[in-house]
């Protein structure tokens, strides 16, 4: 941890003398997700086509969404795909981010803040909007009332137009459906947290802090320290980093150059409460991702992170921003968890893009010849396409997508070194050894309805009495079956499925209705079905209905 301070403070003491203007994230799952996709695919714009680095840096968005602005004013032939509300979700778009990522003037509408609290400066820009959300609801499967009730604050300021800083906080109290229930017992853990009280045994308790600080350190490069959640990826789901596990220490170095993107994450992780081989070690994960717009239309990407515990600081070889983590990982001699995989995303035609992941935990290119379920070949693999403005739709998306993870994917021996955070897996929520089909349909009639539904359907091998089937990350994988007589593990034979299978059906349906500037009432149902083959089948049915301001929706669709 030592080490990792230090190269903060490094960087921090070069802001006086190279910083040249200000950045800003926009948050994941924000309403502007949905658009930016739909504008990209539609433009095909290059700084748009490299953002599955999120959250998006709104310095660049607004720059990319005012340039299709002014040309969509110029009634640019590329443009004219643009929806009646895809131009109004731009325009609100922009007058939502103004204060950020047009040069070092603001340009600020005066007579129309967007924010609660608005304050413009010549050297200081501060927006503070205060967060409330409240959500009530049942299900069939329990008669106690589910609810949700957050209250905050959240700010965002521009420091000498050099620096800017953001802040989110709350305070929460939710009583979750059952499943959830199960997964926090199961895990001590609820979705995207882990520190949390228990009010009773079915209610809990916890305070969500998130806060960074962001400048450009070179003409190309940006930095954001801060304590936040990141993804990888342009799916529903990630199969490299997803937002589930919740909010982390973290360093990260972006730099642009020509059609290359080189992104640095470092990360301070909490490591579970399970297996505890090495538990005077401190949890560190390490990231680079290189994308390149190979065309207007193509953007491809690889992915190097090793996961890994030290007991005083972090590892100095690590730190170098330009090498690859597994030929450095073997170089150091140390047991880490070391993964790679490849990103892409191609948009077509003005309507599709296809995209997909592919991650490569540990294999054997002869036991994947021979087909035997060896338990060492960990990979896994996403592919989704998107379909904007279906079937001559207007406005309405359609989006498939498919993802596969072999078991004991993403598993080591010991909670410093397995690919978790927070008691929860760091990239897909159910872990390894499954399979999960995900269509989701979102259709926006008019400008402040959002309508959405989801069918989700996957399959997973559960644990047995006594024998490890790999779905579980968190367990330590030299855990495997053995032979009572002869002792031997059982090393083939894990294939997905395999064990007690699992099977679950989600289906969703939501509308959110924008009143004012993110202020919005919810409304949802949804039947989830989960049946083991040895075990009782849990099928349920919930209703909710709440409304949130400056807050994004909470969901659990696993």
């Amino acid at each position: 941890m030592h080490i990792f301070k230090t190269l903060c403070k490094a960087i921090l003491l070069l802001i006086p003398l190279h910083s040249m203007s200000q950045t800003y994230y926009i948050p994941q799952g924000s309403k502007s997700d949905f658009f930016l996709d739909r504008l990209e695919i539609k433009t095909r714009r290059e700084g748009l086509n490299s953002s599955y680095q999120k959250p998006l840096n709104s310095k660049l968005m607004v720059q990319e969404v005012a340039a299709s602005d002014s040309l969509l004013k110029l009634k640019n032939e590329q443009y004219t795909v643009l929806t009646e509300i895809d131009k109004k979700n731009l325009h609100e778009f922009l007058k939502e981010y103004q204060a950020y990522g047009l040069g070092n003037n603001f340009a600020v509408d005066k007579k129309n803040n967007y924010h609660l609290i608005e304050t413009k400066k010549s050297n200081l820009y501060l927006a503070i909007n205060p967060i409330i959300q409240y959500r009530q609801g049942f299900e069939s499967i329990n008669s106690k009332q589910q609810f949700l009730v957050s209250a905050g604050i959240s700010s965002q300021a521009i420091i000498a137009k050099k620096i800017g800083v953001q802040l989110f906080l709350t305070t929460n109290q939710e009583r979750n459906p059952y499943y959830v229930r199960q997964f926090t017992n199961k895990y001590r853990a609820i979705p995207g947290f882990s520190n949390y009280t228990a009010k009773d045994s079915t209610t809990v308790n916890y305070i969500d802090f998130r806060g960074s600080m962001n400048f450009t350190l070179a003409k190309m490069v940006d930095v954001q320290f801060g304590y936040d959640r990141n993804f990888i990826g342009n799916g529903m789901r990630s199969l490299m980093l997803s937002d589930f596990s919740g909010n982390s220490l973290f360093l990260k170095l972006n730099t642009r150059l020509w059609k290359f993107n080189f992104e640095n994450l470092y990360m301070q992780l909490t490591p579970q409460f399970g297996i505890a081989n090495e538990s005077n070690k401190k949890k560190y994960l390490r990231i680079n991702t290189l994308s390149i717009n190979a065309t207007k239309w193509l953007n491809i990407g690889i992915f190097d992170a090793v996961v890994f515990g030290r007991e005083k600081q972090f590892e100095l070889n690590y730190i170098q921003p330009f090498t690859f983590l597994r030929a450095m990982e073997q170089q150091s001699g140390s047991p880490d968890n070391a993964l790679v995989g490849l990103n892409f995303k191609a948009n077509i035609k003005q309507r599709f893009q296809v995209y997909g992941q592919f991650v490569l935990d540990e294999f054997k290119l002869s036991e994947i010849k021979a087909n035997s379920g060896w338990w060492a070949n960990k990979y896994g693999y996403q592919l989704g396409i998107k379909y904007i403005d279906a079937f001559k739709i207007k406005n309405l998306d359609v989006q498939l997508e498919s993802n596969r993870s072999r078991p004991f994917m993403y598993t080591h021996y010991d909670s410093v070194s397995n690919y978790s955070n927070n008691n929860i897996a760091l990239a897909h929520p159910l872990g390894a050894g499954f399979q999960e089909y995900i269509l989701a349909v979102r259709y926006q009639p008019i400008q402040k309805l959002f309508l959405e539904g989801k069918l989700m359907y996957y399959y997973q091998g559960q644990d047995t009495v006594g024998r490890n089937f790999g779905n579980n990350i968190l367990i330590d994988y030299r855990n495997r079956y053995k032979d009572p007589i002869t002792g031997v593990e059982k090393n083939y034979g894990y294939e997905i499925g395999a064990g007690n299978k699992a099977t679950c059906t989600f289906i969703s349906a939501n509308a959110s209705y924008e009143l004012k500037n993110n202020l919005f009432i919810d409304a949802s149902i949804a039947v989830r079905n989960y049946k083991l083959v040895i075990g009782t089948a849990e099928n349920t049915t919930m209703y909710s209905l709440g409304f949130r301001w400056n807050i994004n929706k909470r969901t659990f669709e696993f």
